[in-house]
């Protein structure tokens, strides 16, 4: 029988005795471990607040001493001299569009294969998904040769089929197959013996029961591909090398501090157009994001 009751400065509940002490040191362990975590979320986001800040400057202001970080005249024709010196609404058309179907993709193919390794039983089933977890160990710039030999044999370097080499190689991850996988071996195999008494085709039973169950993690998947494609460098810096029609923000915002890199108030300007749509993708989708962390997790 749970016994609590009030002795001075004692609380005794359980067998437990807790003094004011105690509770007095819980309290100041908490507002230290708080203020250790507000300190270093300020630490990470001074260089992105001086961005913004620089971004709305003068050039003459922006090494000013001691820094202005509110500026002393907020210059937004920055922004727009910023946008019109490059062609930057080519640049987000074409990140928009090869994240999206990118990601897209990914959410198809890694939950379909996800549910393949969790519910079917077949040989070499554990080797085969062993050697896919093996590939993230490979660091892209390996298969970078190949894959670009691969693209200029199949005519993908050339007018909109840069597109075609800019997702298809991207099109299924195996990390997303190893998070889908560790999901969908959560749901009780119930279920699908029920679907497949009822009459469900396997198609079906993938479109009915899995997809609908998986929201969770696939909206999780979504935003670690959105954000990985929004990102990448180097893959899409070697497709369009020659080619400014089809370079993605992160391309275009590289070849941008080429030729404008001294003019660090467009410069700051250009980063915050790039940045400011990650920015929003995180703060809406944030507890999918820590969702796909903790996901990631489950044993399997």
């Amino acid at each position: 029988m749970d016994t609590t009751q009030e002795l001075g400065s004692y609380t005794v509940g359980r067998g437990r005795v807790v003094t004011g002490a105690s509770r007095r040191q819980r309290i100041l362990s908490a507002l230290g471990f708080h203020a250790v975590m507000m300190i270093g979320a300020l630490i990470i986001c001074v260089p992105l607040i001086w961005m913004v800040s620089s971004s709305l400057k003068a050039p003459n202001r922006l090494f000013s001493v001691p820094i202005e970080w509110i500026p002393y005249e907020f210059r937004w024709q920055n922004y727009v001299e910023a946008w019109n010196r490059a062609q930057f609404a080519r640049y987000f058309f074409n990140s928009i569009y090869t994240s999206v179907a990118t990601t897209l993709l990914n959410l198809f193919f890694c939950s379909l294969v996800g549910y393949g390794f969790a519910k079917y039983r077949f040989p070499g089933r554990n080797v085969l998904f062993l050697l896919i977890l093996a590939t993230m160990m490979i660091p892209f710039h390996v298969v970078i040769v190949p894959l670009f030999i691969l693209m200029r044999d199949l005519g993908w370097l050339k007018g909109a089929s840069v597109y075609n080499a800019l997702i298809i190689p991207g099109m299924m991850s195996a990390f997303g197959i190893f998070l889908m996988r560790q999901f969908i071996q959560t749901l009780p195999d119930e279920l699908f013996d029920a679907a497949r008494i009822d009459g469900a085709s396997e198609i079906g039973t993938y479109l009915r029961i899995v997809l609908p169950l998986s929201k969770g993690p696939l909206a999780a998947l979504a935003v670690f591909i959105f954000l990985d494609t929004w990102n990448s460098l180097l893959w899409p810096l070697v497709l369009t090398t020659t080619n400014d029609d089809y370079r993605t923000v992160a391309v275009g915002l590289t070849t941008f501090q080429t030729v404008h890199g001294t003019q660090y108030h467009l410069m700051m300007a250009a980063s915050t157009l790039v940045a400011i749509p990650m920015i929003l993708v995180f703060f809406v989708l944030q507890k999918y994001f820590i969702r796909g962390i903790a996901l990631s997790g489950l044993k399997g």
